[in-house]
């Protein structure tokens, strides 16, 4: 389990979602948790990061302002 950030968050029972954007193979897939937001590859579903509400959200605009784009 990789883990990013302060603290632990469990994901045990959690509601992973898939992207609307993924294919039929690969997917990025993100959970509510307690005071955080869980994102993991779908083909490797034991193995997640966590992220304070705030980092997500960053994470997020920096995706759409094309940061993290690899042209």
């Amino acid at each position: 389990m990789l883990i990013f950030g302060e603290k632990m968050t469990s994901v045990q029972g959690a509601t992973w979602q898939k992207s609307s954007r993924c294919d039929s193979v690969t997917c990025v897939e993100v959970a509510v948790l307690p005071g955080a937001v869980g994102l993991r590859d779908s083909t490797i579903p034991q193995q997640h990061i966590t992220l304070s509400p705030e980092s997500f959200r960053s994470f997020i605009e920096g995706v759409k302002a094309g940061e993290f784009d690899l042209s």
